[in-house]
């Protein structure tokens, strides 16, 4: 038992559509992330604005793998429709199925436990999850922002 409260807020098995995104790919160091993310998301909306498209969602993190000392990820946006590659920035996709998916509610840094929640929540629903998940940022972080706001949409598919 912790004594932290629960920072996952409504977890439930949704099913999901396939998405057309436009990423940046890599495999980053635990303590590179943020510049990797900030650098994969401005890369990201200068092409996806470049060709006339536009977002579908606020950007996210798919990682391809559990993270380690390293993560194979992609971060960038959802759009429309696939975009023609420019630079680093690519083609990929979010994947569809039945996934595990929860708000979690406070700073980046309690992801790793929220992902832990959502996990233990998956196994008491008889379920399992797969190899792969992702994260969307749908608050905006910005200098005035409260860390204990910030709302992340978690999204783990199941086996």
């Amino acid at each position: 038992m912790t004594d932290q409260p629960s920072t996952v807020e409504n977890p439930e098995i949704i099913t999901l559509e396939e998405v057309p995104t436009a990423v940046v790919a890599g495999t980053v160091r635990m303590d590179e992330l943020g510049s990797f993310f900030d650098r994969g998301f401005g890369a990201v909306a200068r092409v996806v604005e470049s060709q006339g498209m536009g977002f579908q969602e606020a950007p996210f993190g798919y990682y391809l793998g559990m993270p380690t000392d390293t993560v194979d990820l992609e971060v960038g946006y959802v759009t429309d429709r696939p975009i023609t590659p420019e630079g680093d920035v690519v083609v990929s996709r979010l994947p569809g199925g039945e996934a595990a998916h929860a708000t979690h509610v406070g700073p980046y840094e309690g992801l790793g436990a929220a992902y832990g929640e959502l996990a233990s929540w998956v196994g008491q629903q008889g379920r399992e999850l797969g190899p792969v998940m992702w994260e969307v940022y749908t608050t905006e972080p910005t200098p005035e922002t409260d860390p204990l706001t910030l709302r992340t949409e978690l999204y783990w598919p199941l086996a």
